[in-house]
């Protein structure tokens, strides 16, 4: 079935009418996403390689507590996708975060907050990419470059297409991540039941206390895994990016929010729990897949190479949402004059093309950087993603209580889902990130994320001055999401 589009075409003042709150015709793109594909864009944006591989290190500081970390932090991510649902029902716009922290924070906020978020998915891209190409040496003798080259073009073209094909090709890769969890889980509950497999004689839920108790590293060695709990969920908040181009924004996106809990109870609670309780927790090594060690404790020896598929798979996902986000964000900074014209540019079929284009560029170049240089020097710029991520989280809890504030006054008018006990669930949620991100400072391999954050800081303002000084009227007027763009 074609797609409806959007609106019509519209400049002048009626261009900016369609910027007005509550209003989101005239974006230009096409509502192509269906519920089915926002409802597993939505899961697959929970699960990603911080589970499958990440987990193992956070095993390996925590132990069994990790469950307890997954739990209260997922609660977190629960409260700020609540906040966000709340601002999306007030206006669903493609560009959402950078939109709404223009209108309830200021220009410089909407102005820091696309290109950091842009960023981010730009980093993210050429570490996922260059993840995959390292995943297929598994099966192939091929050099690295090649498979990191023929994915991000696969990827490039996919999301020029159209958004149909990108929902319906990241509708896939989240049922294959989905599946291979689900299937972990009832593997381990056959076992624990039955006790079949290798494992069957020693697997017991009594591992989740009896090898040094449920906290074996103490409580500070919980905490100091919170920011490698955090960095897990990025990307969990892709779902606001899809609203212009939901077909049904009032119904389907908050059915996928409302879903949340019950992801992160199975998916990562349920999990972990099923994979400790057949597998010790000391058993588990950094740098070593949780799931890969499961099943070669299963005596499974097909699982490795299962698990490798799903994590490259996990690491293709999340660099096609890369491709997707970061010609939505570059085009919505266009829109509004913190970004060059030439980003607004559509393809017929309603995609960001320059926008697009301009990304993919940039992660063939840090495919090629990580190429020649693997080094630190490369891990440094990697590790800003996670900071620049929380960014994001930051911005939405921010903009949903002073949304809030003003909805109560009758200045706004008031969301259609409303997140409960707010703004103190936000209030909560922002001292949580807060107290990650000291303990990112006290973590020496996670401290030099923080150290990017200044430099990118100065980047945006200096810029922003310059851009300002040009053309000031671009942020000074109200947010315009729907400014007539060009078409190809």
């Amino acid at each position: 079935m074609t797609s409806a589009r959007v609106g019509k075409q519209q400049d002048g003042p009626a261009a900016d009418a369609a910027g007005a709150p509550g209003a989101h015709q005239g974006e230009g793109y096409q509502r192509g996403l269906g519920a089915r594909q926002i409802q597993m864009i939505a899961i697959g944006g929970a699960i990603g390689t911080g589970l499958f591989l990440g987990a193992g290190k956070a095993i390996a500081k925590a132990g069994p507590s990790l469950i307890l970390a997954y739990a209260i932090a997922g609660l977190v991510i629960f409260f700020i996708m609540r906040a966000l649902g709340e601002l999306l029902m007030y206006r669903p716009v493609s560009g959402s975060f950078s939109e709404y922290a223009r209108e309830f924070v200021g220009p410089f906020a909407g102005y820091v907050t696309g290109w950091t978020y842009w960023l981010f998915w730009v980093v993210t891209g050429i570490t996922e990419v260059t993840a995959a190409a390292e995943y297929m040496t598994y099966w192939f003798d091929i050099p690295q470059w090649v498979s990191a080259l023929v994915f991000t073009l696969i990827l490039y073209g996919v999301n020029l297409i159209s958004v149909k094909v990108f929902g319906e090709l990241e509708f896939w890769f989240s049922m294959v991540k989905v599946t291979a969890i689900i299937g972990m889980i009832l593997i381990c509950a056959g076992i624990l039941t039955l006790g079949f497999s290798d494992a069957g004689d020693t697997a017991s839920v009594s591992h989740l206390w009896s090898d040094g108790g449920f906290f074996p590293k103490g409580v500070g060695g919980t905490l100091m895994t919170l920011q490698i709990v955090m960095f897990a969920f990025l990307a969990v908040e892709l779902v606001g990016v899809t609203a212009g181009e939901s077909k049904d924004p009032e119904k389907t996106l908050p059915k996928a929010i409302n879903t949340v809990p019950w992801r992160i109870a199975v998916f990562y609670v349920g999990a972990l729990i099923m994979i400790l309780s057949v597998v010790p927790w000391t058993q588990f090594q950094p740098g070593v897949s949780p799931f890969v060690a499961a099943f070669e404790k299963m005596g499974l020896a097909a699982g490795a190479g299962i698990v490798n598929f799903v994590v490259l798979t996990a690491a293709l996902s999340s660099c096609n949402s890369g491709m997707y986000s970061t010609g939505r964000m570059l085009r919505d900074l266009a829109l509004n004059g913190q970004g060059p014209r030439f980003f607004t540019r559509l393809t017929r079929s309603g995609t960001p093309l320059v926008g697009t284009t301009f990304s993919a560029a940039l992660m063939m170049v840090g495919v090629w950087i990580n190429y020649q240089w693997p080094g630190e020097a490369f891990d440094y710029v990697v590790s800003f993603a996670t900071i620049s991520g929380m960014w994001a989280w930051i911005m939405i809890l921010v903009c949903q209580i002073r949304y809030r504030a003003k909805a109560d006054r009758g200045e706004l008018p008031g969301s259609s889902f409303r997140a409960p006990g707010a703004p103190w669930t936000s209030v909560f949620s922002l001292a949580f990130i807060g107290m990650v991100i000291v303990m990112m400072g006290i973590d020496k391999d996670a401290r030099v994320s923080l150290y990017c954050a200044p430099v990118w800081a100065l980047i945006m303002f200096v810029s922003y001055q310059v851009l300002k000084s040009r053309n000031p009227d671009a942020f000074d007027r109200t947010p315009v999401q729907g400014a007539a763009a060009p078409r190809d």
